[in-house]
């Protein structure tokens, strides 16, 4: 009977080790349940926060604060559930109070700040960007992991050192890692750095338990344990829906710029013109049409090189000079530049210049326009203008020629013929001969290059001078003329006589045009950087036909004339950078504005200068030497001497 007994009791004592046994089991396993749903948790957080703030290299605008509070939070939470599971997978006391609810919004806050960190300008290393945030980051789940463990009542603290100092610095390289890597490459490196975050995060934990015990006034119980499996169960639900919700936002958004980058990515590779990225000196990409208009095969050919090996030298410094000037917002061009291809042939273009970032770096983004077919039309479109321009002036210079050698001709028959006496026919030879001089003169002037000497003068001096010497010629026409100067000096910088033949045309061809007599009104004044001066007739006026055909060689609206004369006053005004400006209509007269720029005399000259010559009867003299080419172009080249 004892044996049986014996037996029953060893029978059931090994039943109770089996139980035990299988129940420690159960509790590794639960344990390792919760160890392994922490590390879950933490890596898609990971994920989902990275997704978020890759954002923010898109978004310029005030939405980029969305992104940022919505990738702090993602990562608060999900560093604030994996530290309460990674507590019930160790069997430590467990609890949740609002203190430990504060360290989540410590954990988030800071976040929010590394990512300003990450996406500012205002910091330009980008080493210097990466290790601020990653400080920020890990100083958020070091807060969380202490402060909220400390945040209950507790008998006794063993903390180590040594410990507490690697699982900061463990937490740290692997943020910088984590952030590293997804900074050089968002696309695919997304699951990478989300893993060694969130594996830091977990030996960062794992360390910190051990390098912080505390031995709390209360115990866990089975009762409190059981209303914590409650509250995780709610915690977690919110957590997973909250991670939900934003990842579901995070990938509609994503799909939303996958779109907008494949359209962008067309329109790229598609376009006509060129459009490329620098990174410094060198092309960082280059479009389809880039490679075709420089002649290259393969991306190869120029990615990577050096943009001064395709430019023109002539336009080194130039490039340099945009690159090492521009402000990020802005846009510069267009400008032409000449480039060689990839075989050295010639390329004329016309880029627009904008700064940019890539990789996190400074780089430029710059259009190239291939214009050689338009430099080839616009030169054949010059030459051809030059060929008609000549056309007409050599049949215009062949009728105006041909008419008094005509009257010359014939008056040298009738001489020789002897039906006539010389003597008679001699004073209209005479003014035949100059009137050829005339017009041979003038068109030297317009086509030879004529050396000139440039003076400050005061414009009511040549102006007066001008009315003194017509004052005959409008006398005979029944006509005078009103000048109104002011008092104040009107300085120019130009040729004297230029000027004066141009006050001469204008005011000769305004008394002709009064036949009936009148009055011409004058006034010169000076607003603001300009010399104005407005001649006014009263005489039967310029229909716009004839008023738009001004200025042209030969045309004239005289019985007599060669036309030339407001040719040259056109060319003499455009030669001294000024404009004139005609208006007219039938029947009320015409008026001419001439604009000339102010130049006053330097200081130092001035006051060294006679009085009479500060006078409207004498102005400054200041000379420079200036050559004038034909055909005429905006303003002139100048060479200076001294006086």
């Amino acid at each position: 009977m004892s044996n049986c007994n014996e037996a029953t009791r060893l029978s059931e004592e090994g039943l109770w080790l089996s139980m035990n046994d299988y129940l420690g089991m159960s509790v590794r396993t639960e344990l390792l349940v919760f160890l392994i749903l922490a590390f879950v948790i933490i890596v898609f957080s990971s994920f989902t926060m990275f997704t978020l703030i890759g954002h923010l290299k898109r978004e310029q605008n005030q939405r980029r604060h969305i992104w940022l509070l919505c990738g702090s939070a993602v990562i608060g939470i999900g560093q604030w559930a994996m530290h309460f599971l990674s507590l019930l997978s160790t069997e430590q006391y467990a609890f949740i109070n609002v203190q430990m609810l504060l360290t989540l919004l410590v954990a988030a806050g800071l976040a929010y700040f590394a990512f300003l960190v990450i996406g500012t300008e205002r910091i330009p290393y980008f080493s210097l960007r990466i290790f601020t945030a990653a400080v920020l980051l890990s100083l958020g789940a070091l807060s969380l992991h202490y402060l909220s463990r400390l945040s209950s009542s507790f008998l006794s603290i063993d903390f180590d050192p040594v410990l507490f100092s690697l699982s900061f610095a463990i937490m740290l390289i692997g943020t910088m890692i984590a952030l590293l890597l997804h900074e050089t490459n968002m696309e695919t490196s997304v699951w990478p750095a989300s893993i060694v975050l969130g594996s830091s995060c977990m030996m960062m934990h794992m360390l910190g338990m051990r390098g912080l015990v505390i031995r709390y006034s209360e115990v866990m119980t089975s009762e409190r344990l059981n209303e914590f499996y409650i509250v995780l169960a709610v915690v977690l639900g919110a957590a997973t829906l909250t991670i939900l919700v934003i990842s579901l936002m995070t990938r509609v958004t994503d799909r939303r710029f996958r779109l907008a980058d494949q359209r962008y990515k067309l329109i790229v590779e598609n376009s006509i013109d060129m459009i490329a990225v620098l990174s410094g000196n060198h092309w960082e990409y280059v479009n389809r049409s880039g490679l075709v208009m420089f002649n290259a095969s393969s991306p190869e050919e120029m990615v990577g090189k050096s943009i001064y090996l395709f430019l023109d030298p002539k336009h080194h410094e130039e490039m340099a000079g945009y690159i090492g000037t521009l402000e990020p917002g802005k846009t510069y061009g267009p400008v032409e530049l000449e480039w060689f291809t990839v075989t050295g042939k010639r390329l004329y273009s016309e880029i627009v210049l904008a700064p940019t970032s890539m990789h996190n770096q400074p780089a430029f983004q710059i259009i190239i326009r291939d214009i050689s077919e338009r430099k080839k039309n616009e030169e054949l479109l010059i030459n051809s203008e030059k060929l008609y321009v000549a056309g007409q002036l050599a049949a215009g210079i062949a009728h105006e020629i041909r008419n008094p050698l005509t009257s010359l001709k014939g008056f040298l028959q009738l001489i020789s013929s002897g039906r006539g006496s010389g003597k008679n026919y001699f004073d209209i030879m005479k003014s035949e001969l100059t009137r050829i001089e005339s017009i041979v003169s003038e068109m030297l002037m317009l086509s030879k290059p004529q050396v000139y000497d440039l003076t400050h003068q005061d414009t009511r001096r040549v102006l007066y001078d001008v009315v003194t010497l017509l004052e005959a010629q409008a006398a005979l026409h029944n006509t005078q003329i009103s000048v109104d100067a002011g008092v104040e000096p009107l300085w120019i910088f130009g040729v004297e006589n230029q000027i004066k033949q141009v006050f001469i045309n204008i005011l000769k061809n305004a008394i002709e045009a009064m036949i009936d007599g009148g009055t011409i009104s004058v006034v010169c004044k000076r607003e603001e950087d300009m010399v104005l001066i407005r001649i006014a007739d009263e005489g039967p006026g310029i229909s716009q036909e004839q008023l738009s055909k001004m200025g042209q060689p030969f045309y004239t609206t005289k019985d007599k004339g060669t036309g030339l004369g407001l040719m040259v006053t056109y060319k003499i005004i455009d030669n001294h950078q000024g404009t004139v400006q005609a208006h007219s209509e039938v029947g009320e007269g015409a008026v001419f504005t001439i604009s000339l720029p102010y130049a006053a005399p330097p200081a130092n000259k001035l006051d060294h200068m006679p009085a009479e010559e500060q006078s409207p009867q004498r102005a400054a003299s200041d000379t420079v030497l200036r050559v004038v080419p034909w055909p005429p172009q905006m303003g002139m080249s100048t060479r200076e001497r001294s006086t």
